[in-house]
């Protein structure tokens, strides 16, 4: 087997930004690593991103490699247990078509839905969620990635990438599982981590929450529950009786957004409930700390809910998530920012290649009564469309400004903190990871290099895969930021 000599630099030793006057030691880290077969595309991260961008690309020819942290496809939806998808629909028609919606589908006619599900929750209902079997979720996507030929690998991290600056195109990235560090030459790369781990390690410009934002959302590490009562019409009052623990000082934080328990089996169900405010996904003590607090938070909201909410008498904590919930880390700097401005005139763009209705959901960043209030009034009210309204997602989001052959999908997109509130969940994530995988096989067909595709062909293409795409005029150069 050939090797290259790779040169890896290992973190610094001392924190950045630590109060020392020490400066920060580093050390050279110089090994031969093996040099793996080249593939078409990498894709990092196997979410719903990550799995719909690999999936898509391979069923159109493309050599895919996908590398997943953990043991499965599916991301918050599997290994966070974020086990409800949200809204799908505007109220009129379903918006999340393509492969989110085969995939919707595909669960329902195999029963790994709730019990109450019926198609119109996806098809046809305004602002409603949709939960899902985390197994089945995982079984699918297996299937559906081995069907298309996608070469997957668990347990596999994105930890260096051999970059060209000057041309701003990647040539290969350097991957670390059991077996050591495996260099991957691709001839394109989709960055699906969540955290834009990929783009950040080729320079790409990127925003991090906390460090370009005077906040961080609060993150959740969501649970499974089992022994629940759901016909009991005392469950559906949780807020009510959320209201009263409050007034009892029952919690340790009193946390006034509690997104319920939602029903996944007959007696089983999943708390996205417990928020762990100021998480900074981006460094590794942050989420540990957070790991511990949630894991914490989980059996304190089964006592609250045991002691508070009738039908849950007998309620049994099954399991945490293996991965944190994150709401915000860091974000690329791409060709096209979305804006608020743009959900708020629910405009639509000729180089969209998804559009979306889900209100802008930005948790409260503490445990404040005034910061609750704020939420409320701009989720409720001020940040919510109407029955039968959208807005455009273009595909400027998905290419960090200038890059040949890097695209992203998912939570790391270019948008602003308000639109990042709407966009960051799984529908959005699954229409984001096609898109990407159909214009990563089509600059591999034409040559386009990523920051100059014909976005013409694209949402053709998309279109005849079965995405909703309602714009009338198209237009081969996409929609950009006018600022560099």
């Amino acid at each position: 087997m050939v090797s290259r000599r790779k040169v890896l630099q290992a973190p610094a030793l001392l924190a950045a930004g630590a109060q020392s006057a020490e400066k920060a030691r580093t050390f050279r880290l110089v090994r031969d690593i093996p040099v793996e077969r080249e593939y078409d595309l990498v894709v990092a991260g196997g979410g719903p991103a990550g799995a719909a961008a690999a999936i898509c690309a391979a069923r159109l020819g493309a050599k895919v490699l996908l590398a997943e942290a953990t043991g499965c496809m599916g991301g918050m939806g599997t290994s966070g247990l974020v086990t409800a998808f949200d809204p799908m629909s505007d109220g009129q028609r379903t918006l999340a078509m393509g492969f989110m919606n085969e995939v919707v589908t595909t669960l329902y006619r195999r029963g790994f839905f709730g019990p109450r599900v019926k198609p119109k929750f996806w098809e046809a209902s305004y602002m409603t969620w949709t939960p899902f079997n985390a197994e089945g979720y995982k079984l699918l996507l297996d299937e559906l990635a081995v069907e298309a030929g996608v070469t997957v690998q668990f347990f596999t991290r994105v930890i260096d990438v051999d970059v060209e600056k000057s041309k701003r195109t990647v040539r290969g990235a350097v991957l670390s599982n059991v077996e050591g560090y495996h260099y991957v030459p691709a001839k394109k790369f989709i960055d699906a981590t969540g955290d834009a781990v990929l783009a950040d390690l080729c320079g790409a410009n990127c925003r991090e929450a906390g460090r370009d934002t005077p906040n961080i959302m609060p993150a959740t590490l969501p649970s499974l529950f089992a022994g629940i009562n759901w016909e009991d019409p005392g469950s559906r009052n949780q807020q009510q009786a959320l209201a009263h623990a409050l007034a009892d000082k029952f919690f340790s934080q009193p946390d006034r957004h509690l997104p319920g328990m939602s029903v996944i089996g007959k007696t089983t169900g999943y708390l996205n409930g417990g928020h762990v405010f100021g998480l900074n996904a981006l460094r590794t003590k942050s989420l540990t700390d957070g790991m511990m607090l949630g894991r914490r938070l989980a059996q304190e909201y089964m006592e609250f809910y045991r002691k508070y909410v009738p039908g849950f008498e007998k309620i049994e904590h099954v399991t945490t998530a293996s991965v944190m919930g994150v709401r915000e880390s860091r974000r690329i700097a791409g060709e096209y920012e979305l804006k608020a401005r743009d959900y708020h005139t629910r405009r639509q763009f000729s180089d969209q290649i998804g559009v979306f209705n889900k209100a802008i959901d930005i948790h409260p960043y503490n445990n404040s009564e005034e910061e609750f209030k704020r939420y409320e009034q701009d989720y409720l009210r001020a940040g919510r469309m109407n029955p039968g309204e959208c807005f455009g997602i273009p595909y400027g989001i998905l290419v960090p400004r200038g890059w040949t052959n890097l695209w992203v999908a998912g939570r790391c997109t270019s948008s602003d903190v308000a639109v990042h509130g709407s966009i960051r969940v799984q529908p959005a994530a699954s229409m984001m990871g096609q898109a990407a995988g159909t214009a990563a096989v089509q600059s591999l067909e034409t040559g386009q290099p990523a920051c100059d595709l014909d976005t013409e062909k694209l949402v053709t293409t998309l279109r005849e895969h079965k995405a909703y795409l309602p714009q009338e005029r198209l237009s081969k150069k996409m929609t950009r930021d006018s600022a560099p």
